[in-house]
């Protein structure tokens, strides 16, 4: 038998240093795109199994929705309609439409009360007025018109300026309240999971603690002795979430993953615990955590509303602040008369809430295996 050895072969001396390094960016370049290469595969296949689901489908066009509206604000403020701060701004503009009354003696003689008024209700506005006086009346809340696509609030604000501004709040207290949530969440989860004994015990029995304590109760105690603006209310939320529930079911989760064979062969191999962690406990564990993203942002939406409802909150206008000066000048229990007053901002807390719902239950069902579509 014989063997040929080739004409050529190129290797690589220890002498060239020059040719060791190019030979380790090809490597790496080439790790680079495989892993890229496999990334995008996974990502593709996850977006179709997520694109099956109807329910994720309509979270989305929801979610993609109040983006479009979060964006229309800076951009109708700068070139749009809303241009006049003294009519559009969110906080301190003012317009109210002027409405006139025919003046009647007594409230008996009011036959039609969109044209009449009587001369005691009149003082209000047109002091000095008698009956038979046309009353020039600002109307305020007035209802949705040609400049005022959804009205004006007891205060001659505009609603539209309002719901638009008050959505570029939420998305970013929702953004911050998630980002939070994922990071203490998984660090302590894998933490736990990882070294487990009494870091185990001292991480889970504080997660109890934060679970036994009702959130809501707890910010409106922390309101009470700082001013919490939004940026700090996300900070909280995602603290308390993170050291909640979460941590619990992402620690279950690196438990899964801290008993997988390529563990044993990584930590052989010379890796520490801290390589370990980093590099193949919270990569493994971050699918899960983006899950909990979703429903994150779905209740720092809500706790926002109630809170700034309250007046609990350092914020110049919310969904919640809105309901609050409707309920402040008597308009909560008028049905639907003021609609615009209560709808616009209930129901977009009800929406943009539902919408990253429904995307958190579609993840669920490409995540899971157990519910994964086979």
């Amino acid at each position: 038998m014989v063997i040929k050895e080739p004409d050529s072969v190129d290797v690589l001396s220890p002498e060239d240093p020059d040719a060791l390094v190019h030979a380790e960016e090809e490597l790496g370049e080439s790790l680079w795109k495989v892993r890229l290469r496999l990334a995008w595969k996974a990502f593709k296949k996850n977006w179709a199994l997520f694109m099956e689901n109807k329910i994720g489908l309509l979270g989305l066009v929801i979610i993609v929705l109040f983006g479009l509206l979060a964006l229309a604000y800076p951009v109708l403020r700068a070139v749009g309609p809303w241009q006049d701060d003294g009519i559009y701004d969110p906080v301190i503009g003012y317009d109210a439409p002027v409405q006139e009354f025919q003046i009647v003696a007594t409230e008996a003689e009011v036959t039609d009360p969109t044209t009449q008024k009587d001369a005691n209700t009149a003082q209000l506005w047109c002091f000095g007025a008698v009956p038979g006086d046309v009353c020039e009346i600002p109307l305020q809340p007035a209802p949705p018109s040609q400049g005022h696509i959804l009205g004006t609030d007891p205060l001659g604000r505009d609603v539209a300026t309002q719901l638009s501004f008050s959505t570029r709040s939420a998305f970013m207290l929702g953004l911050i309240a998630a980002v939070v949530t994922v990071g203490v969440a998984t660090v302590v989860g894998s933490i736990s999971a990882f070294y487990g004994g009494w870091v185990d015990n001292s991480l889970m029995r504080l997660a109890d603690l934060v679970l036994l304590l009702p959130l809501i109760p707890i910010l409106i105690v922390l309101s009470g002795l700082w001013a919490i603006n939004l940026p700090l209310l996300g900070v909280l939320i995602g603290i308390l979430s993170g050291f909640g529930g979460t941590a619990i079911v992402l620690k279950s989760q690196a438990l899964s993953i801290k008993v997988k064979p390529f563990i044993d062969a990584a930590r052989v191999s010379g890796g520490s615990n801290t390589h370990l962690i980093l590099k193949h406990i919270i990569p493994n564990v971050l699918p899960l955590s983006f899950l909990f993203m979703m429903f994150t942002v779905t209740e720092a939406v809500s706790l926002e509303a109630t809170l700034s409802f309250f007046g609990l909150l350092n914020v110049d206008m919310s969904w919640g602040i809105m309901l609050n000066t409707a309920q402040s000048q008597g308009y909560l229990r008028t049905g639907f008369e003021f609609w615009w007053l209560l709808i616009p901002a209930g129901l977009a807390v009800t929406l943009l809430a539902a919408g990253f719902f429904f995307v958190g239950r579609a993840m669920d069902e490409v995540i899971n295996p157990r519910l994964r579509a086979r």
